[in-house]
């Protein structure tokens, strides 16, 4: 009864953690930076609910509107914290049962409590929205249901990466589904991560030779504390620009406002003043930036080693490569759609996503492919086993032994010859056994059959019952 009890307080500890610990960290740290701004701006802390509740669904990419302008660029990298923090929180509450059949039923619980709490959490960011609304004129409340269904993506994406990847595999296995749809996330993944991995030491790159640029968008401001918030800025959309390379890279676009920037072409326009857009590519566009695409091609290679590590057939081999890069493309798709939005004044910023998605998975399937090819990743398709031959065939070619050839055998003819009479009874005296002569008598001198029944009357008999007496 004990262990039972502690086997339950503890499942319901790690429920309670999963649905408000992520939440409730980014709470606290949103909290704090909000709380520093207007100590260190001499401000009163009238709104401050209003605005932490504010950043709390930013954190979740819901668009902020303040004064009529809408935010809808928001940063990349806390929504990406905050899908990890689900997934670590997630993949630490679902037991570990070794090689047997997940519990659904745990699994389920887990899940519930990692979309219930969020969601939670956001209707009460709301409520605080709204009413802090009435006060400040300015501070206008997002839509309920882009809010809520943010945050659900986000807080989903993060529950489904910690279940699959404790429960991924032995799931996979025990469906119908084709055994090398794991083969194919891990593939997905390292292309997703190549092609992120290489576009942000491309647009690191840039920052370095496009220095000037940086230091004269620094210098917008004399403080050391705004010089500060520009630096935290900048590191929060770095995945933004990361993306946006990886745009240029397989081919794409991306923009800000008016201004466009691909591999080939360069637009000019008016950037918001953010250090990190720095690495963004000046007219007249260099050769330089053409060679961006070996970015998309090594990203690639890099997907097609990880389908080549267990070769297959041409068409299973072919099916793998594809849907690894549809979800790759898939994947980088979406982080453009949520690393893209309304600026303001500024217009539109992001990447062209009727060309981003599909220009990755072509990358990805046809340098995949070859890849697949040239490093040993298809094998021969098996040859059917031989269909075995009738039984009639199979008697008509075995030929009958012929009875008179079994001791003799004339070499050189090749010929049998039949046993002679002398030879027979030779064969007889040494091979067959003599038999012992066993004297017969009449039949009359057998015993008769009641003979054979006779009773031993020397062996004891039971006692008889004794009579009963009236």
């Amino acid at each position: 009864m004990h262990d039972n009890r502690t086997a339950g307080a503890r499942q319901a500890r790690d429920l309670v953690r999963v649905a408000f610990g992520p939440a409730i960290v980014a709470l606290v740290i949103i909290a704090a930076i909000v709380l520093l701004q207007l100590l260190i701006a001499n401000s009163d802390m009238t709104g401050a609910f209003g605005a932490i509740a504010s950043m709390w669904l930013g954190v979740h990419g819901v668009p902020i509107s303040i004064g009529g302008r809408e935010l809808g660029v928001m940063p990349l990298l806390p929504i990406l914290l905050m899908v990890w923090g689900t997934a670590h929180t997630t993949a630490a509450a679902v037991p570990d049962r070794g090689t047997g059949k997940p519990s659904w039923f745990v699994i389920r619980w887990v899940v519930a409590s990692a979309l219930g709490g969020p969601m939670l959490v956001a209707a009460i960011a709301l409520a605080v929205i709204h009413d802090a609304a009435s006060v400040l004129t300015e501070l206008q409340t997002p839509s309920a249901s882009h809010a809520f269904a943010a945050v659900l993506g986000v807080h989903a994406a993060g529950a489904a990466l910690g279940v699959g990847s404790k429960v991924g595999r032995r799931a996979l296995a025990a469906s119908p589904l084709p055994d090398w749809l794991a083969d194919a996330g891990r593939a997905a993944t390292a292309g997703v991560l190549a092609l992120f991995g290489l576009s942000a030491a491309a647009t690191t790159l840039s920052l370095v030779v496009h220095w000037s640029t940086m230091h004269e968008l620094y210098g917008i401001t004399d403080s050391l504390f705004g010089q500060f918030s520009l630096t935290v800025l900048a590191v929060l959309y770095i995945p933004n620009v990361v993306v946006g390379t990886a745009a240029m890279a397989v081919g794409s676009s991306a923009h800000v406002g008016f201004a466009t920037f691909s591999s080939f072409t360069v637009f000019g326009g008016d950037i918001p003043a953010v250090p990190i857009l720095a690495a963004a590519p000046s007219p007249p566009l260099g050769p330089v930036w053409v060679a961006l695409l070996i970015i998309g091609a090594a990203s690639g290679v890099a997907l097609g080693q990880q389908c080549a590590r267990r070769p297959m057939p041409l068409l299973p081999a072919l099916s793998k490569v594809a849907v690894a890069s549809a979800l790759a493309a898939g994947v980088m798709a979406l982080l453009g759609a949520m690393g893209g939005g309304a600026l303001g004044n500024f217009g539109h910023v992001g990447v062209d996503q009727a060309t981003f998605g599909p220009a990755v998975f072509l990358w990805f399937f046809v340098v995949g492919s070859v890849t697949v090819a040239m490093a040993g990743g298809l094998t021969k398709r098996p040859k059917p086993p031989p269909r075995p031959e009738p039984m009639r065939e199979l008697e008509a070619r075995q030929e009958p032994p012929h009875e008179e050839a079994l001791f003799t055998d004339d070499v050189e003819t090749n010929a049998f010859e039949p046993l002679s009479d002398e030879d027979d009874a030779v064969t007889e005296a040494i091979v067959m056994p003599q038999r012992s002569e066993v004297p017969r008598g009449p039949v009359d001198d057998l015993p008769d059959a009641e003979d054979l029944w006779e009773v031993d009357n020397d062996r004891p008999t039971a006692p008889e019952p004794p009579e009963r007496s009236d």
